[in-house]
């Protein structure tokens, strides 16, 4: 894995901004139905505040996540021609011989099959890594390797 921020591709970006915005705004929504702390209410009524508190924590925590990945983007810069980064597509040959092209992408997309996440075991495996680079990693049906034959952004 690279060392500081991974840059992301525009596409990521967008992304991320849109579930900011969905995050931020599912929020309101939560907060709005928090009581005063001064109500007094039965169980019930205590145990859903519960349960609200929970969910804006949850939010809170989701939204501080996104917002510090978006911030990291934006000082890293563009990636870098030569490494694999967030946005890079990469060519790859497999134990077996297969080659397979991927994109190295943020987030998941089920429209993308040849879509390696970043925080995959082979996409963090590939994070950083050169053509001519052999990487190492983790499958269920056990370990795995791959030579990087090509790298392009």
């Amino acid at each position: 894995m690279t060392d500081g921020p991974e840059p992301i591709s525009p596409e990521a970006q967008r992304a991320l901004q849109q579930e900011l915005a969905e995050l931020r705004a599912e929020r309101g929504s939560v907060a709005a139905t928090l009581k005063d702390q001064d109500t007094v209410g039965d169980e019930g009524d205590a145990a859903d505040e519960i349960q609200r508190a929970d969910e804006l924590s949850r939010l809170d925590e989701r939204i501080a996540r996104v917002q510090e990945r978006l911030d990291g983007a934006s000082v890293a810069g563009p990636p870098d021609a030569l490494l694999i980064g967030v946005g890079s597509t990469v060519t790859v040959r497999f134990e077996d011989g297969g080659e397979s092209t991927v994109h190295l992408g943020e987030l998941a997309d089920a429209d993308d099959p040849a879509l390696v996440t970043s925080d995959s075991p082979l996409g963090v495996a590939l994070l950083g890594r050169r053509a001519g680079d052999t990487v190492s990693y983790r499958t269920p049906g056990g370990p795995m390797s791959a030579e990087v034959v090509s790298v392009g952004a």
